[in-house]
């Protein structure tokens, strides 16, 4: 499909038009990028305008419970050594959202797509991509998102029959079982440090055995397959056995998994690993995840933590005890409204730090650690928090609308 610069019908442009339009009332009136409903605005009049806007593009698909739209960041300062990119870098990432944001790159070579789980094989059907990176799979929104082995299988279903090179995490047997119905797959050996959503297999219900970092069923014989492209320590291995660093702003060794897909994503476009990862240095924070700002005399780090996957790769990130730690839940509609996941969290990682809770569910969040034995201190406000801590770094982790209601009190 791409290279077919065919131009929009005069439907598929009035769409377009009608689309920014909705989006610039959106944003005037103070109701965020506008993506979403000027995407749903154009779609509603030219329902195919998804497909019509790829058609001259080369794209590839990013979806994951964690991770994408960090890995879909990377991925496109990768590509756009061999071109222009366009991509939802915000993050919107359902039809309405990536409609949106592809109507904005007219001259873009590349599309670099993060698209919901959920949404991933119809996405796939209407962009008909070239690549497809697939990270993990992990439990999310339980009051919405189907239980993640039916989604494994309905990625393996969508999946089967694409002509898309499929680059994919050998390490979860989630995502190994989604890819291993495509005609090409490019294993990664990106890590899986949440394994307690995998411990039964995929294809037919079995233990799964973990020796060391390999995993198998003892009863069908589905196994890990043999990784090309490999993270070793601060190295990304490709697969002619040549060892390329890794020199990320972003912090820890999920980041680096992170990198290592993209570069093996980046090699499908024909960028080479040592372009690919020299560029992707050039990233400092992601739609505001990492970045460290200055709130009533205090450096604040901003993370997002959405579940108990994303939970327990950003412990790994902060700062030794007694760094501050603030720690804020929402349950609105965009988190999933079931909280019953915060008991899948080990918490006892926060031993040592000082911590304050806030946000809509603080009560939800402070019952849990007081369960597992921690000090901690609810307040009603980042401000009183923040107020509250003792000296040094404060550490915020926050959940997704939590996250988005602390960017916008410190100004982020």
């Amino acid at each position: 499909m791409a290279g077919n610069t065919e131009p929009l019908s005069p439907r598929a442009k009035l769409a377009v038009t009608a689309g920014r339009a909705a989006a610039a009332v959106s944003r005037a009136a103070g109701r965020g990028s506008g993506s979403v409903i000027g995407g749903k605005v154009a779609l509603r009049l030219d329902p195919d305008l998804l497909a019509r806007l790829a058609q001259h593009l080369d794209v590839v698909l990013v979806s994951a419970t964690n991770g994408k739209t960090t890995t879909t960041r990377l991925i496109a300062e990768a590509l756009r050594a061999a071109g222009p990119v366009v991509s939802n870098a915000l993050g919107a990432n359902m039809p309405a959202g990536i409609t949106s944001a592809l109507a904005g790159g007219s001259d873009a070579k590349f599309g670099v797509i993060e698209v919901d789980e959920k949404y991933l094989a119809g996405v796939a059907r209407d962009v008909t991509p070239k690549a497809i990176a697939l990270l993990n799979l992990s439990r999310d929104q339980l009051d919405r998102a189907a239980e993640t082995r039916m989604l494994a299988e309905k990625w393996r279903e969508g999946l089967a029959g694409s002509k898309a090179v499929i680059v994919a995490n050998a390490d979860d047997p989630l995502v190994v079982w989604a890819a291993s119905s495509s005609q090409q797959v490019v294993w990664v050996a990106a890590g899986q440090a949440w394994k307690d959503d995998a411990w039964s297999c995929p294809s037919c219900g079995g233990v799964m055995q973990r020796p060391g970092d390999d995993w198998f069923c003892g009863q069908c014989g589905f196994r890990r397959p043999t990784p090309t492209w490999a993270l070793t320590g601060d190295h990304v291995l490709d697969p002619h056995g040549s060892a390329w660093p890794i020199h990320l702003q972003l912090p820890g060794r999920a980041n680096k998994a992170n990198a290592t897909s993209s570069a093996a994503v980046a090699a499908v476009f024909g960028v080479p690993p040592q372009v690919a990862l020299e560029r992707m240095y050039q990233v400092q924070a992601v739609a505001g995840r990492y970045d460290v700002v200055s709130f009533l005399g205090r450096d604040l780090r901003l993370l997002l933590a959405k579940n108990p996957a994303g939970w327990l790769e950003t412990f790994s990130l902060i700062d030794p005890p007694p760094t501050p730690v603030v720690l804020s839940v929402n349950a609105r509609g965009a988190d999933g409204t079931d909280t019953s996941w915060l008991w899948d969290v080990d918490y006892t990682q926060l031993a040592g730090h000082p911590i304050f809770v806030i946000g809509d569910r603080k009560l939800d969040l402070a019952v849990r650690l007081e369960v597992a034995g921690l000090d901690f201190r609810v307040c009603e406000t980042l401000d009183e928090a923040v107020q509250s801590a003792p000296p040094g770094r404060i550490e915020v982790i926050a959940n997704y609308t939590a996250f988005q209601d602390v960017r916008r009190r410190v100004g982020n």
